[in-house]
C-alpha cells in the first residue's frame, strides 16, 4: 500500500474539498461521493471514477477492500489518507473510510433517453438537493424511468443530494431543461402526457386514470406548481389528505405518487 496522506493540503485532498461547490463542479465536470454504497453504484456504473479515497484505519468492509483493489487494476486512481485527513472530507458521523471523485454532468433534454415505459418524475424550480436526492432514490426503487430538472433547480450532483439518493443518482437519467416550455415540447415529441401532482387539484390521483408513461410533473416546496403551468398539463391532480397537514414533503409526495404508478402496473400485470 502506498504511503498515506496525512496533510490537509494535499492536491486531491483540496480538489475533492473545492467540489462542494457548484460553480467547481461545473468547471470540472466532476463531483464528489462518499459511503460504501454509493460509491460502489458509482464504480459498477458507466458513470467514470476519477479517483478513489480510502482511509484504511476506517474501512473495514471486506467487499469494499476487493472492490478497492480491482478499481485500481482498471486503472482508477487510489490515494489512501489518514483517519484525521478523511474526517476532514466527510460530512458524515461514523464516515467509512471510502470517497471518490466521479466525471459527470447533467445531461440537456436531447441528450435524456427514459430507461423504459414507466412515467418520468419532472421536478419545477426545485430548490432543496436533499429534496432531489431522495426523489431519486423513489424513482429508482418505483422503476420511474427518469428525472428532468424544469427550470432554475438544485444540483442532483452537490453533495446533499448524492448523499439522499443512496447511490441511485447512478442508476437514473437525469436530464435538465431551461423552462417549462421546453418540457411540454419534448413530452409532445415523445408521446409522453404531462400530469401535474398539485394540492391545489379538484381532482384526486387514487381516482384518476393515468397513462404509465405519464411525466409526472411536481412544484417547488414552498411555492408549488404555478397555474399556469399546471392548466398546460394533461390533467392536475392531487394526493388526498386527512388531519390537519396542509401539505407534504416535496420528496414524500413524489414517492407517494410513483409508488401508486408502480402498484397500478402490478396489478394491471396481474389481471
Amino acid at each position: 500500500m502506498p504511503d498515506v496522506i496525512t496533510s490537509f493540503t494535499n492536491p486531491t485532498v483540496k480538489r475533492y474539498r473545492s467540489l462542494a461547490a457548484r460553480k467547481h463542479r461545473r468547471r470540472e465536470g466532476a463531483f464528489t461521493v462518499e459511503g460504501l454504497q454509493p460509491v460502489w453504484f458509482a464504480v459498477r456504473s458507466e458513470w467514470p471514477v476519477d479517483t478513489l479515497i480510502v482511509a484504511p484505519d476506517l474501512l473495514t468492509n471486506e467487499a469494499a477492500w476487493q472492490m478497492v483493489d480491482e478499481a485500481g487494476r482498471d486503472g482508477i486512481a487510489v490515494i489512501w489518507v489518514s483517519r484525521d485527513v478523511f474526517a476532514h472530507l466527510s460530512d458524515r458521523d461514523g464516515p467509512s473510510g471510502l470517497a471518490a471523485i466521479v466525471h459527470g454532468v447533467v445531461s440537456g433534454i436531447a441528450d435524456f433517453q427514459p430507461s423504459g415505459s414507466g412515467p418520468v418524475v419532472a421536478l419545477h424550480h426545485v430548490g432543496n438537493p436533499g429534496n432531489v436526492g431522495a426523489i431519486l432514490r423513489s424513482a429508482d426503487a418505483s422503476g420511474a424511468a427518469g428525472l428532468l430538472l424544469v427550470g432554475p433547480c438544485a444540483d442532483p450532483l452537490a453533495p446533499a443530494a448524492v448523499k439522499a439518493s443512496m447511490g441511485s443518482l447512478f442508476s437514473v437519467p437525469i436530464a435538465a431543461l431551461d423552462g417549462a416550455d421546453a418540457l411540454f415540447e419534448w413530452a409532445a415529441v415523445v408521446g409522453r402526457p404531462v400530469v401535474a401532482i398539485t394540492g391545489s387539484a379538484a381532482g384526486t390521483l387514487w381516482r384518476a386514470p393515468i397513462p404509465s408513461t405519464s411525466v409526472l410533473l411536481f412544484g417547488s416546496e414552498g411555492d408549488g406548481l404555478p397555474g399556469e403551468v399546471a392548466s398546460m398539463c394533461e390533467a392536475a391532480l392531487a394526493i388526498p389528505m386527512q388531519g390537519s397537514a396542509e401539505s407534504l414533503n416535496l420528496a414524500t409526495a413524489v414517492s407517494i405518487a410513483l409508488f401508486e404508478m408502480s402498484r397500478r402496473r402490478v396489478v394491471g400485470e396481474q389481471q
